[in-house]
């Protein structure tokens, strides 16, 4: 079994399940099937119809690739490589994507089917003979099952409204729906009925330490971690279909406190979640089978294996460190760029999170890592060369990692400041936990913690910008806050000004000067510590100072490489290579519902503007 992966076979299992969800138009039951009836009397079978379940949180559709790395782009961190194109990733990146987008109808697809799976399972589940007069173990855990099935559908459900809006609520199997052409409905009442069942869900599953599947299954505080986090939506803005405006309702502080609740409790308990004192560690234990998290910092993580599009990963080949595919390690990476300002949003010597999050390297055929342009850095936190795998496959193993106790941290801080008015002096611990995680040995730079609401609200935005950099947050972080329009507005002008080298950016090069060196596959922070760079600078003095400033290569052995030089007019506003050109507030913080949904619901309305 491949780290935190539910590597078992459950097909025969899953091919009696999910037909006889039509079951009572069928006059007779076929022998090489299994029925209803018998999935939900033995313990072992309603297992493997929960593992059907998780099975659909994976795959190119899902979090193996396009939920993961296509749906969270583009924000004030990172955006999707390649020219505009209405119908496939990067026309998702522009926020200029068609109904007829290629990378959106099979993601929503799949995420109906874990729906219409979890469904099944939560209704049969608790009427099963055994839930209600099995032995003590029995009932136990049927009732963490039917328990991850609640929270599976949460997570299934909080995908689909967080990129499409309103959706039918159906919380029911389709066999026993009697109107499929069930009508859109708010946000808000999705949003409040996962929350009741992420409610009944945390009483069912146990803490990691008391089960049978710790670092495989979900347990109890990924349950209330996601329950946090759907209440910090719940709580937040969002766009509405009636007003067409992004808005937050009155009673939002009633969701402030659920978070708030949920994550103090999981903060309790640090014998079951806490910060890893690695960084780095956090990621590297994504891409193998060795664990290098004890602190269980990860929470909630999709598991990847098989080698196949619909049960592995494409984490590290489409996104993540770039590497030649003439390299000993294979091809990968790419898929994703930094955008070269929040590359200078970190602490340019303390904060070791910058150089895992951001390859400013990438690793040619000769396997030796070269710098980057400015334009070109990658994404960091997913890389090959950190897997064992070194033929052609595009399918890594890498899991994705949904939540993290960094994030548990965050949000009781920001949901404490809401509550109280200002950060309560637990509020600010936990934000310096995170903080001083990231400033390792140099913990008395972390500055100053604001104690007003409003200067520690901007330090909780800044923080979770650092911390989350291509993990699929960011993006869905600023739409709840109502500042998706204005930090794309922002990030632009800081472009604009990194281009001209006015403001921050004055004393910044145009180019640097770097030859291939050897690539070690080293900690990050050591790693660029040995960018072969002209002059023997380091990569702070080549970064941070305005450098030579000509164009012919002063030393032939070193190759030039655009840095504000790369940030052109195009890169800013043109039609196809510029940043976020499609987005429009109040419109484009949700994606259009793909034309074959629209087709098949009449009661499904497209979303406003498409």
């Amino acid at each position: 079994m491949k780290k935190n992966t539910l590597n078992i076979l459950f097909a025969v299992t899953l091919v009696g399940l999910f037909t006889a969800s039509c079951k009572k138009y069928l006059t007779t039951d076929s022998p090489s099937v299994l029925t209803q009836e018998s999935i939900f009397s033995s313990v072992s079978n309603m297992n493997s119809a929960v593992i059907g379940i998780y099975a659909m949180l994976i795959g190119d559709n899902s979090y193996g690739s396009r939920v993961a790395t296509l749906f969270p782009q583009s924000a004030d961190d990172m955006r999707t490589s390649g020219d505009f194109s209405a119908t496939d990733r990067r026309g998702i990146s522009c926020y200029g994507a068609s109904p007829d987008n290629t990378d959106l109808k099979e993601p929503f697809n799949q995420l109906f089917k874990g729906i219409e799976r979890a469904n099944i399972c939560i209704k049969y589940i608790p009427k099963s003979d055994l839930y209600i007069n099995g032995t003590d173990a029995q009932k136990a855990t049927l009732q963490k099952l039917y328990g991850e099935a609640l929270t599976l559908r949460a997570q299934f459900f909080y995908e689909v409204i967080r990129n499409w809006g309103d959706m039918p609520a159906q919380f029911e199997p389709s066999a026993d729906v009697t109107n499929l052409y069930m009508p859109r409905v708010s946000t808000d009442v999705l949003y409040d009925q996962l929350l009741d069942d992420l409610k009944i869900a945390g009483d069912l599953v146990p803490w990691r330490t008391q089960s049978p599947d710790q670092n495989i299954r979900i347990t109890k505080g990924a349950v209330k971690g996601l329950r946090a986090r759907i209440a910090l939506a719940r709580g937040g803005y969002s766009l509405r279909n009636d007003t067409h405006l992004n808005e937050r309702r009155a009673d939002y502080k009633k969701y402030y406190q659920i978070a708030y609740d949920e994550c103090k409790e999981v903060i309790a308990h640090p014998e079951q979640h806490s910060l890893n004192p690695v960084y780095e560690n956090i990621f590297k234990t994504l891409h193998t089978a060795k664990r290098f998290d004890d602190a269980h910092e990860l929470m909630f993580e999709v598991g990847a294996f098989g080698s196949n599009a619909s049960t592995d990963s494409k984490l590290g080949y489409y996104n993540g460190l770039r590497h030649n595919g003439n390299s000993k390690f294979g091809q990968g990476g790419g898929g994703i760029n930094i955008l070269p300002t929040y590359f200078y949003e970190f602490d340019s010597i303390a904060d070791c999170r910058r150089d895992v999050t951001i390859n400013m390297f990438e690793i040619d055929a000769d396997s030796k890592k070269v710098m980057n342009t400015a334009t070109t850095m990658t994404d960091g936190k997913f890389r090959r060369s950190w897997t064992s795998i070194v033929d052609a496959s595009q399918n890594l193993a890498i899991n994705w990692p949904i939540l993290r106790f960094a994030d548990v941290l965050l949000m009781y801080a920001e949901a404490d400041n809401e509550l109280n008015n200002g950060p309560s002096a637990d509020a600010i611990t936990a934000y310096e936990k995170v903080r001083k995680r990231a400033y390792v040995g140099y913990e008395s730079q972390i500055g100053t913690t604001p104690t007003d609401k409003d200067g520690f609200f901007t330090a909780i935005v800044k923080e979770r910008l650092l911390e989350f950099g291509g993990e699929g947050i960011r993006k869905y972080d600023l739409i709840r806050w109502n500042m998706l329009g204005s930090k794309i507005t922002e990030t632009r002008q800081k472009l604009r000004d990194f281009k001209d080298g006015v403001g921050r950016y004055a004393n910044l090069p145009l180019y640097v000067y770097s030859k291939a060196a050897p690539y070690n596959v080293a900690a990050s922070t050591e790693e660029l510590k040995t960018l072969d760079l002209i002059n023997n600078e380091s990569v702070y003095k080549a970064l941070f100072t305005p450098g030579l400033g000509v164009t012919p290569t002063p030393d032939k052995a070193y190759v030039l490489k655009n840095w504000r030089a790369a940030v052109n007019e195009d890169y800013l506003t043109g039609d196809v290579k510029g940043y976020a050109i499609k987005f429009k507030p109040n419109e484009r913080e949700l994606f259009p519902i793909p034309t074959h949904a629209v087709n098949s619901n009449y009661n499904m309305v497209q979303n406003n503007g498409y």
